[in-house]
């Protein structure tokens, strides 16, 4: 069994870079909706983190998140407790299966003789993973945002009322959600939450479009829900990762100390900033977190010489990933920002025109 956190050097460089994946992590969260892992896992495998070392750290700083997006969202009636403790019976399976095969592509890649020898194999399996859900997410997303902006309406309801004609019992009617669900559709839509979760870190970004165009409930009850899902999986995720020593607590701490600070910004921005613009933006910069972890690829199989690359080529290409991942992350964040300002100079002006006319 590996020791905890032997697996890569943080020097002030390298601590500061985690700080600002955590800082970028927050505001596109909190921008988003999602946990952001999106983008600091792959963040940090780009630091030399070997991928199941990154998801393990990802998972357990999700949760702390998760406990506190889940209360908020509680508060408001956003939540279906019912419908997130159906899912979690099959996203517990999901995600033990996923530890299971990410610590074993990690075993096969030499990952456990310590950072030098490389976790090829089990970076391969996690970037493949990342590049084939994230692709098809990143299109769907874009899409949603260009058929909002032809202003044709809400969600579409053709998958919710296709799933709501499968009568296989039992079914569950849930109050809050407003809806009755076979058992066994919650179960597969929980088992690919699950495993999504702990293989990539990224749960949310499936679990949230299920219920949404699958199960046919309102998007904030959905967001709700599956931040109320989060945290009892990150929890799970958490403890089945740190019991390999698979977490490293060094790297959960630096994440936070960015990522709490930018998720107030994030979600002041969602106050201000236009729907459209939201998707937008959230489907550009998934693209090139794909593209960035897609670059990376011909690496793992060079490392595990199913490829041959000239001998630079491995140091470039994990450049490029890293410049277009930053890069991705930074723009997403000074338009985030800029939106912010803007509206901050507006609500000023607008309050200073109130003063002039009461005095």
């Amino acid at each position: 069994m590996p020791e905890l956190g032997p697996f890569i050097h943080i020097d002030f460089t390298i601590a500061i870079q985690v700080v600002t994946l955590g800082f970028i992590g927050g505001v596109l969260s909190g921008f988003i909706g999602s946990g952001g892992a999106f983008f600091m896992t792959p963040g940090m495998m780009n630091l030399g983190v070997p991928g199941v070392i990154a998801v393990g750290t990802n998972i357990t700083h999700k949760f702390g998140k998760a406990l506190m997006g889940s209360r908020k969202h509680g508060e408001m009636g956003n939540v279906d407790r019912k419908l997130g403790l159906f899912m979690l019976i099959t996203a517990l399976v999901g995600i033990r299966i996923a530890v299971w095969l990410n610590t074993t592509f990690f075993h096969l890649g030499g990952g456990e003789h310590g950072e030098n020898s490389g976790s090829a194999a089990g970076d391969l399996y996690i970037s493949c993973i990342f590049v084939a859900v994230l692709s098809i997410v990143s299109v769907f997303i874009l899409k949603d945002a260009i058929r909002t902006g032809k202003k044709e309406g809400g969600p579409s309801t053709k998958m919710a009322e296709f799933f709501s004609k499968i009568k296989i019992p039992p079914i569950i009617t849930f109050k809050t959600a407003d809806v009755q669900i076979s058992f066994w559709i919650i179960a597969m839509v929980g088992l690919a939450t699950g495993y999504l979760a702990g293989t990539i870190g990224v749960g949310g970004f499936i679990g949230v479009p299920a219920m949404i165009y699958i199960f046919g409930i309102p998007t904030t009850v959905a967001a709700g829900t599956e931040l109320f899902l989060a945290m009892f999986m990150g929890a799970w995720g958490a403890i089945n990762y740190a019991w390999g020593g698979f977490v490293d607590l060094r790297l959960v701490l630096l994440l936070y100390l960015g990522s709490l600070t930018g998720i107030y910004i994030g979600a002041y921005g969602t106050k201000v900033v236009k729907e459209k613009i939201i998707r937008l933006v959230t489907g550009i910069i998934i693209l090139l977190c794909v593209f960035s972890r897609a670059v990376n690829i011909p690496v793992y199989l060079h490392e595990l010489q199913l490829l041959n690359l000239p001998g630079n080529w491995d140091a470039s290409l994990n450049n490029i990933s890293k410049i277009f991942l930053f890069t991705s992350g930074i723009s997403g964040v000074i338009v985030i920002l800029v939106s912010v300002f803007r509206a901050y100079r507006r609500r000023r002006k607008v309050q200073h025109l109130l003063r002039s006319v009461d005095s």
